[in-house]
This record gives structure tokens, sequence and C-alpha cells, in this order.
């Protein structure tokens, strides 16, 4: 059984290679573990936070970072949320918070609610980069949805939170933490994954050891399996020529289809609105957001009609797949219509 690691890595690594090509990122490494939290959490256990204990982020990350920085406000960390909005002023305003006690930055490259990118990340990451800060990207609604070239963008040196299970269709206990080549942190929290090259080695007395690899962030033996689904999803994805660019052209026109029909249905909106005016081709993800006090309301009788979208708070989420026609759009809005008038 034990033959079974050198098929998984095989496999995993060809998620990795995909990440790579689509982020244009070929020195990049990218670190396997079976949720972002994991990841997460090794990651942070690498900060300084005991010389270093501010954390800036903001208000529109995603459960997955928030819990985890509000629990440890409890004990103490000291976490800034710097509000999203207005957009024009946001990199100027996470930039001023930098200073000598900040441990690390926080924020996503598409935020969870609104669905609008975050086109501050390079601005962000050169002010940092003068500080010594490291800055963390939450990708899960942009990989796989809006293309990033990290080269260009400047990023090499940020780390990547990349979930799989959604856009880019591996399922479950498929995600990643990005990091640069050159990175040196030496997470507490690891496991024995991250040193394979001194598991033969006697022990002694020295600093616990890391391996220049994909795995310095690892924790342990986990279930292999999900990467065979993982991988034959990208061998189909290249034998139909879903091209990061193609990928994104399609989300672009349906996501603006499902825009414009919600428009042309002439809403009241002090029942439901779209949470942003901004151009779909250059400021938004792949899906369409909607806000209503209702939100959790229409979302429940829209379930009942087999039409599957997501309700926060007052955001009401309508995520189109690359294979959704234009057909299903218009029976969702037509649909939308019904459960609106009947509310």
């Amino acid at each position: 059984m034990d033959k079974k690691w050198e098929k998984a890595a095989e496999k995993t690594e060809i998620l990795r290679n995909y990440l790579r090509g689509f982020y244009d990122d070929p020195d990049g490494f990218y670190c396997r573990e079976e949720s972002t939290h994991v990841l997460f959490v090794s990651w942070m256990s690498g900060l300084d936070l005991k010389n270093k204990p501010k954390i800036i982020s903001t208000d529109g990350e995603f459960h997955s970072l928030f819990r985890q920085l509000h629990r440890l406000e409890e004990e103490g960390l000291e976490v800034t949320y710097v509000e999203t909005d207005p957009d024009e002023s946001f990199a100027e305003r996470i930039i001023s918070e930098i200073d000598d006690r900040t441990s690390a930055i926080m924020l996503s490259r598409v935020y969870f609610e609104s669905s609008l990118i975050n086109h501050h990340l390079t601005e962000i990451a050169q002010a940092a980069r003068k500080h010594g800060v490291p800055v963390l990207i939450d990708d899960y609604h942009g990989t796989n949805v809006a293309p990033l070239s990290i080269r260009e963008a400047d990023l090499e040196d940020c780390f990547i939170l990349i979930g799989g299970y959604k856009y880019l269709q591996w399922g479950e206990a498929n995600c990643f933490l990005r990091f640069p080549k050159d990175c040196d942190m030496r997470p507490a929290i690891t496991g024995w994954f991250a040193s394979f090259s001194t598991l033969e080695k006697p022990r002694d007395d020295s600093p616990t050891h890391y391996d220049h690899s994909d795995q310095r962030f690892a924790s342990g033996t986990y279930d292999p399996s999900s990467q065979y689904r993982a991988a034959k999803v990208v061998e189909f994805f290249g034998e139909q020529g879903l091209t990061k660019e193609i990928l994104r052209d399609q989300y672009v026109q349906k996501v603006e289809l499902l825009k414009k029909h919600f428009l042309d249905k002439d809403f009241d909106p002090s029942v439901i609105r779209l949470s942003h005016e901004k151009a779909i081709a250059e400021h938004n993800g792949g899906f369409l957001s909607l806000t209503s006090p209702k939100a959790r309301e229409i979302r429940a009788e829209l379930l009942a009609r087999d039409i599957f979208t997501d309700a926060r708070d007052q955001i009401l989420r309508f995520g189109p797949a690359p294979y959704t026609t234009t057909t299903q759009i218009n029976e969702v809005m037509l649909a939308l219509k019904e459960v609106i008038n009947a509310l």
C-alpha cells in the first residue's frame, strides 16, 4: 500500500503545475492540504506575533479568515479591520496602518460578498515590502475566474490561499498555499510531511528542520484519493480547451447576462438591488451579488424550485458555472421575479 504515495504525489504535482500555469508562476511553491484553514493556521504560526502582535485585514473577508482572527483577538492579538469602501482610498488606508508592530497583512483578491475584484494588491504589496511585512491573499474567488500573473503584478513574495472546491471544480481536500521559493518561515505548527529529508537521520538538539520544497507548511498523513479526481478535472479542462482566458470570458458573459436580466425586471431597489454598479468585465468575479433585506427568504424560495443560490446576511449570490446556459439564466431571473412578487 505504501507505493500509493508515489502515485498520489504525481497527481498532486499535476495540480501544482496547473496553478503555476494559471498564476504565471513557474518558481512558486505550492503546499497542498485538505483545507485552507490548516494552511492558514500553519502559516500564522510562523509569524513573530510576540514582538509584532498586529494584523491588518479588512471587513470583507470570508469566515475562514475572519473567524480565526476574531478568536485570536480574544487571546490578545491586535487585528485592524480596514473597510473596503470606499475603494478609491482603500490602498491608502491599508498602507497607513502599517507600522513596526505589524506582523502581516491579510486580504482577499475577490470579495466573497460583493464579488468585487481588489485591484490594489500590487500597491499594497510594494508598501508592505518596504516594512518587511508579509502579505497573505485569499484567492478562493479569484482562482480560475480572474487571471492573475504573479510576475506582472509584482506579487512574487506574497502568499496566496487557494481552495479547489468551487471554481477549480476539484472538489474537497484540494487546497493550496502558494509561497515564494526563498521563503524561510518556520511554522510552529508543523507536521512530519514538512521534512521528509530528515526522517532517517538520527535525532539531535539542532533546530527543527524544514525541507526547501512545496512541503514547508505541510501537516501529516492524509487521504490522497481526492487528488485523483482533481487531476482528472485538470485533464478534462485541457481536452476541452478551457484556458484561463476562455474561462474568464465565460464568467464575464454569464454574469453580465444575469445582470442584464435582473435590470430588465425593474425590481424595487428597497426590496432587492445590485450590490455594486461597476462594470463586470473589469471589476467583478464569478458571481452576481445582490443586496436584499430578505436575502435568506428569497434563497429558500428559490431552493424550493431547485435553484441553488447563496445568502450571506443581506447578500444574495448567483454563481453561474461555465456550463450554465443562457436559457437557464433567463429562467432563473424569471423565477426570481415570481418569488419577489410573492413576498
